[in-house]
């Protein structure tokens, strides 16, 4: 059994996009362990308890992943998917939202934050939501199906979408040997041709 750590709590995008991978590849036999940090997907796979760690290349704490133990631990694979779709919800008692809760900098940068007065950061979307709820602040950029669950709690204030994020595998395993590793027949090489960089 193959096991894949990634960002919990249950229902993240890394959680989507690490079964979606999975399935992708088609391996019968991998589970998906949810963690609360990727401090813990590191231990957990330099300690043998789990292969592979699925990371998005703009979580806050990819840099640092990625630059630690990279004598032990490997980015093995990489690869693009959308994910689920973004919001920013707001409570519906809330005329006038004052504060936001946000998971910077990987989605701080998706809307104008100088219409609030203050900027709450979490961990994940999922916590950031639950936050909402509690009323840590007025306004969150979540996903928004969340406003489907809760019509009668939250509105949506400004539909943001899903970008086309990048994802690293990493592993105990090199499967570089030392070289630039890319796909020669992917599709970009269709848009080098279309441009004129490539004469097949």
């Amino acid at each position: 059994m193959l096991v894949f750590a990634t960002l919990g709590p249950e229902g993240t995008n890394h959680e989507l996009v690490t079964q979606s991978y999975i399935g992708f590849h088609g391996i019968q036999n991998a589970s998906v362990e949810l963690v609360s940090s990727f401090v813990d997907a590191k231990a957990g796979l330099l300690g043998g308890e789990y292969d592979f760690i699925v990371q998005c290349a703009v979580h806050p704490s990819t840099p640092e992943t990625m630059g630690s133990n990279f004598h032990d631990m490997y980015a093995a694979d990489c690869f693009i998917s959308r994910s689920k779709e973004l919001a920013v919800l707001t409570r519906k008692e809330v005329e006038h939202p004052r504060s936001i809760g946000l998971l910077a900098p990987a989605t701080e940068s998706y809307i104008d934050c100088s219409r609030w007065e203050k900027r709450v950061y979490g961990e994940s979307l999922p916590l950031i939501f639950d936050g909402l709820l509690r009323g840590e602040y007025d306004s969150a950029l979540v996903y928004s199906e969340y406003q489907d669950q809760y019509p009668d709690l939250v509105r949506v204030d400004e539909i943001i979408g899903s970008p086309d994020d990048v994802w690293i595998v990493y592993a105990r395993e090199q499967t570089s040997g030392g070289r630039l590793l890319a796909w020669k027949d992917s599709p970009i090489t269709n848009l080098f041709v279309k441009k004129g960089a490539i004469i097949l």
